[in-house]
């Protein structure tokens, strides 16, 4: 019940009205700013931008977790119990991206400590001019979330992508409001 409850006052704004998830011309700008980075870094960057994933479910990707057939990551679910996978469908260019990688012995894409991934997407945010609660991975996820509620994917296909548990937290998302909300009140329009 606890859970239900931290779902219930979660909001995709801080408590000072602001947003805590990038929108479409920040994602711009961000991925801008990764185009300037190493080839690892930048993959690292388009991979957090694409999936929504969590920094550490990013960081236990490697070799095996790409499909380049399909253009998908098989990503680990860190917050559900053990051995809980969820497959996301990534832009053509990102598994290029990750092919391009060198193979590490561990096989793994990034041989990184999450708090220097935090430091590159911060760093990256600083550069592209996105300040506040929305310039972190969580906003890069937060953002994933409410792009792919605006653009009409199915509340399922959210949930899964994402790795939620539960379709209510998903609803967060669908409940977008100011740009995002105009767009919906548009097609009524």
């Amino acid at each position: 019940m606890a859970f239900k409850v931290l779902n219930q006052r979660w909001q995709v704004y801080d408590e000072a009205g602001r947003r805590k998830y990038i929108n479409a011309a920040e994602r711009a700008r961000f991925l801008e700013q990764a185009d300037r980075l190493a080839p690892s870094l930048r993959a690292l960057l388009y991979v957090l931008t694409f999936t929504g994933c969590r920094v550490s479910e990013a960081l236990a990707l490697g070799r095996d977790h790409l499909d380049a057939e399909r253009c998908t990551l098989t990503l680990p679910t860190l917050k559900r119990r053990r051995n809980v996978f969820r497959t996301v469908p990534v832009p053509e260019a990102v598994a290029r991206m990750l092919l391009a990688l060198p193979v590490r012995e561990n096989r793994r894409f990034w041989n990184m400590h999450r708090i220097t991934a935090w430091r590159w997407v911060r760093r990256a945010m600083r550069r592209a001019g996105i300040l506040g609660p929305m310039a972190t991975v969580k906003g890069l996820r937060h953002g994933f979330g409410i792009r792919a509620a605006a653009r009409s994917v199915p509340p399922n296909l959210i949930t899964r992508w994402m790795g939620h548990a539960s379709a209510a937290t998903t609803a967060i998302y669908l409940d977008a409001v100011g740009a995002e909300e105009r767009q919906f009140a548009a097609r009524m329009w």
